[in-house]
């Protein structure tokens, strides 16, 4: 069974999406769209809705980029859980995913939130967990940016601590019993007294426990200690790979370090991103990607490539050799090493680099009619690539309703794909296990 995870924003994922006839426009405050993508992700039964988030605003260093938007920059969007609280109303099956820092957050406050929308959709919460080492949102919390290995040291202390909230309460702690009159059973709760590194928390959290025993938690790190992160605490990993075998490696990797924290990897979901562009025809499929790409100036996809990698590649010739990147770096270091790996198999001009990247934001492109489309998510999940993907669409909303109308009946009618949810949460419909707790 294939498992899916949507990243479908409303401007489209494409550089030039939002741009594109077929597109929505004026999105900014526009809650139906974001509302009518994730009702949409959920027709297809999407296993979840995923919403990447950052604190703080992108480019404005670079007002040419700036101004132009990129899918990356997020100048105008929700707050994501407040967002899907939203959602969670006008659905009752999927997913809803969000993205928290634990460098700016606090465990208790965190571990609140995500319980309240655990409890609000019925269990169908997930934790995107994201350390920040942008330095626009360590400004606006009035701090330095961490450096990256400290970062992964807070987060590990900071989501064990959040689980520990998270099983405050025993499932069946509150009886709420007229006739004793007793709301709660006292021996059914606890706190958690933590002292640690970081932080120093006393619990008990003050939200009852989630019907999937706590939020999923799901983490993209790709650097060593984001890999043993995910090896140790997550139930999900999101991860970009250029081909089947760079995937299968990276799969094969941090599964095989689950043993030693006492994990089996039947016990963790990975999904590899894609920018899919399915078509009724190749012709079609390919007609789009043309009329995007030529939204997109070379300058453009420059700057935004240089933002992304943190080097300047303006300062070389177009058709120059695409330079290697420092994978030291304090930002996201998982991008850098995904390019790395395609330059190494592929040696090619950094012009042509950034046509190839930038329009699939670094991720695979996936073209072609739905059946073409779901081959090849199917080789590459009988190769031992992934569990699943983390779909994007170029423009909105037209590409992620034709993955539901093309792709999804194919991988259906192969058997590679539900027809219906299989439970009522997240836990039990992406196939995990219930959280080991000591109230069991």
């Amino acid at each position: 069974m294939i498992h899916l995870v949507a990243l479908a924003l409303p401007i489209g994922a494409h550089l030039g999406g939002w741009r594109h006839p077929d597109a929505f426009h004026h999105t900014v405050g526009d809650l139906e769209a974001q509302l009518h993508m994730i009702e949409l992700a959920e027709r297809g039964k999407f296993d979840a809705y995923f919403l990447a988030d950052v604190n703080s605003v992108k480019h404005l260093n670079n007002r040419e980029l700036f101004a132009r938007n990129t899918p990356t920059a997020r100048p105008g969007g929700y707050e994501p859980l407040t967002l899907l609280s939203a959602a969670a109303m006008r659905t009752k099956h999927i997913g809803l995913v969000a993205t928290a820092t634990t460098t700016f957050e606090q465990p208790y406050t965190l571990a609140r939130k995500f319980a309240s929308l655990d409890l609000i959709s019925h269990g169908r919460a997930g934790w995107n967990i994201v350390t920040s080492g942008y330095p626009e949102d360590a400004n606006n919390f009035g701090q330095e940016v961490m450096e990256h290995d400290a970062r992964y040291r807070r987060a590990t202390e900071f989501v064990d601590v959040t689980i520990g909230l998270w099983d405050s309460w025993a499932p069946d702690a509150f009886v709420q019993d007229v006739t004793t009159g007793h709301f709660l059973n006292p021996d059914r709760v606890r706190e958690l007294n933590h002292d640690g590194e970081h932080f120093s928390v006393k619990g008990p959290l003050n939200c009852a426990r989630s019907p999937q025993g706590h939020t999923v938690l799901f983490h993209a790190g790709q650097s060593e200690v984001g890999r043993e992160l995910a090896a140790k605490s997550a139930d999900c990993v999101f991860f970009g790979a250029t081909d089947k075998d760079i995937a299968k490696s990276i799969y094969d990797d941090i599964k095989g370090r689950m043993g030693k924290y006492g994990r089996s990897p039947e016990e963790l979901k990975m999904f590899c991103g894609i920018m899919a562009y399915p078509g009724k025809t190749i012709e079609e499929s390919d007609t789009l990607i043309a009329e995007l790409d030529a939204l997109i100036p070379d300058s453009h996809g420059v700057a935004m490539l240089s933002e992304t990698v943190e080097y300047d590649l303006s300062q070389h010739p177009l058709d120059d050799p695409m330079p290697f990147l420092p994978e030291t770096s304090n930002m996201i270091r998982s991008v850098r090493k995904i390019f790395n790996d395609r330059i190494r198999k592929n040696p090619m001009s950094i012009r042509q680099f950034v046509r190839q990247v930038v329009p699939g934001l670094g991720h695979p492109i996936f073209k072609g009619t739905g059946p073409q489309i779901a081959e090849r998510m199917i080789e590459w999940h009988e190769y031992g690539g992934c569990d699943g993907f983390i779909v994007l669409s170029g423009v909105a909303p037209g590409g992620l309703q034709n993955f539901v109308d093309l792709v999804i009946p194919e991988l259906q009618r192969r058997g590679k794909f539900r027809t219906e949810y299989e439970g009522t949460t997240l836990r039990e419909n992406i196939g995990l296990p219930m959280p080991r707790s000591d109230w069991d």
